[in-house]
């Protein structure tokens, strides 16, 4: 698309949302639709622009693997840094393609969800239990979806939720890009169809569609949060989930179906195999990451090692030396991740703050902080949908230990956290980032549950952190924490961008409070 055409369509744009702003509750199906195809002509040149190329075509991954021949192992000087670059670059895809093989192709893999193109819904939510995503949110029971784009677009449809109830669907792809939203904040809580691609589809979208959205990858994960208020509304959650819906474009369009994608063969995969097998991981997963301008280069420097697209590396026959390096590599991307999230975002009371997920554009090539990303928490939000203020240690600086110490937070009155839906205080063990079994099965306290809390005299609330009950009096207000290494995150859904709030990200007009030690 030339600029002059994407200029008039930006005007056209701006003009039909002004036009649809207007539309209280019946909306011209064919304008809306018409609307979605500027969107989606933009959004592809958009992709094009960020991606630095001629073309918003993907570089399909067989022209590296078919060009980039491997150099011989034993005498590449610089494995390590090879090796290293390619652990930063690869973590989040590894980890996605871990957690897909667990949710969607192993079903003995005690984790598993539903095949492709089907919606799971979990009728609670995360618990101790589940093991294979880090920094789970146990706010809102998920609905999951792993979507197949390679033989035609798929629709997802929601339902009118009530405007009281939060809720919003996040479509990332294998790049662990997030690169579409609906919901409360984005959308709004009418019903509505929703056209999700792939890189290669060139359609537009027919009648009745409100909305399109572009993977850069040909699998994709579609992740559904719906408020839950406490344990009695489950069933509420249950009827909004009940409308989340999904099918291919030629089932919507009531056309016959195009062949069938080709059966893959995937190799297993599990959360807890990737550090013994990260290279081998990788070489599967780039199978389905498109090799574009942006990550060419890092795609080159990989093949020199036999990683990539139709290639297999094989650790246990290197060299020794080279074992050595490869390990050492792995060791030195895990500690530079590690110091991003100690050093590269900002300090706030002890709190880590910094905007960690996004789309392409929002990384442009920068593999540290998304592998950061996924180490924080795989599959976050971006920070308009979410914050998540997160810490390991109390208001001195000093590690978070539940075995040690007690701790409490305070609000001070009229200060909570400033949001349009709602926020939460999550405990994880600080080792693993999982949720921790406690006495009294609670994750986290939340907005929701102030109704049944005790607050100060002075209008302020505090929570109780330990691993043992502060009391029954005090016992509505404690967050049970693990007997060892604590690791804090606070969620806050829709933050508020007017003050009081916690953006822009450390010049905002609100703090989180400190985290101190019981003397």
């Amino acid at each position: 698309m030339n600029n002059k055409r994407y200029i008039i369509n930006a005007l056209v744009l701006t003009v039909l949302i002004s036009i649809l702003s207007g539309c209280s509750t019946k909306r011209d199906s064919a304008l809306t639709t018409e609307l979605a195809n500027i969107k989606l002509e933009l959004a592809r040149a958009e992709l094009a622009q960020a991606e630095h190329a001629d073309t918003s075509e993907p570089i399909e991954t067989t022209e590296l693997a078919a060009t980039s021949e491997p150099a011989d192992i034993d005498e590449l000087a610089d494995i390590k840094d090879i090796a290293e670059e390619g652990f930063i670059y690869g973590l989040p895809i590894v980890m996605n393609y871990a957690v897909m093989s667990e949710f969607t192709l192993d079903k003995d893999s005690g984790q598993y969800k539903d095949s492709y193109n089907r919606i799971y819904n979990d009728s609670q939510v995360f618990t101790y239990k589940d093991t294979t995503i880090v920094t789970p949110n146990s706010d809102t029971p998920y609905s999951m979806l792993w979507l197949d784009l390679r033989a035609e677009p798929m629709v997802v449809s929601v339902p009118a939720v009530p405007k009281e109830r939060y809720y919003s669907v996040q479509f990332i792809d294998g790049n662990v890009y997030n690169y579409g939203y609906v919901g409360s904040r984005t959308t709004g809580t009418n019903s509505g169809n929703y056209l999700v691609a792939g890189p290669n589809w060139k359609g537009e979208a027919p009648v009745g569609i409100k909305e399109v959205f572009l993977s850069s990858t040909p699998f994709s994960l579609t992740v559904f949060r719906t408020q839950l208020f406490n344990t009695e509304d489950i069933s509420n959650v249950i009827k909004v989930q009940a409308g989340y819906k999904v099918q291919s474009l030629s089932a919507f369009m009531k056309q016959p179906a195009p062949p069938e994608a080709a059966t893959i063969n995937f190799l297993p995969a599990t959360t807890k195999g990737i550090k013994e097998n990260f290279y081998t991981y990788l070489d599967a997963a780039l199978q389905f990451v498109p090799m574009t301008s942006k990550n060419r280069a890092i795609r080159a420097r990989l093949a020199r090692i036999g990683v990539g697209p139709g290639k297999t590396f094989e650790f246990k026959d290197l060299a020794l030396e080279h074992k050595a390096d490869v390990s050492q590599a792995i060791r030195d991307g895990d500690k530079k991740i590690n110091d991003f999230l100690a050093t590269g975002m900002k300090n706030i009371n002890g709190w880590k703050l910094g905007a960690l997920f996004g789309d392409l554009s929002f990384y442009n090539g920068n593999w540290l902080k998304r592998a950061a990303a996924a180490r924080a928490g795989i599959f976050g939000n971006d920070a308009l949908e979410a914050m998540y203020p997160m810490t390991r240690t109390d208001a001195n600086g000093e590690p978070l230990d539940g075995s040690k110490h007690n701790y409490t937070l305070t609000f001070p009155a009229d200060q909570l956290p400033p949001v349009n839906a709602f926020w939460s205080v999550t405990m994880y063990n600080g080792k693993t980032q999982f949720l921790i079994k406690n006495p009294i099965n609670r994750y986290l306290i939340n907005s929701p549950m102030l109704t049944d809390m005790h607050k100060n005299e002075d209008g302020s609330l505090t929570l109780y952190i330990q691993k043992d009950s502060p009391g029954k009096t005090k016992e509505a207000n404690w967050l049970p924490a693990p007997d060892g290494p604590i690791y804090l995150v606070m969620r806050l859904y829709w933050p508020k961008v007017e003050a009081p709030s916690i953006l822009p990200i450390g010049k905002g007009t609100w703090a989180p409070a400190p985290v101190v030690q019981v003397q």
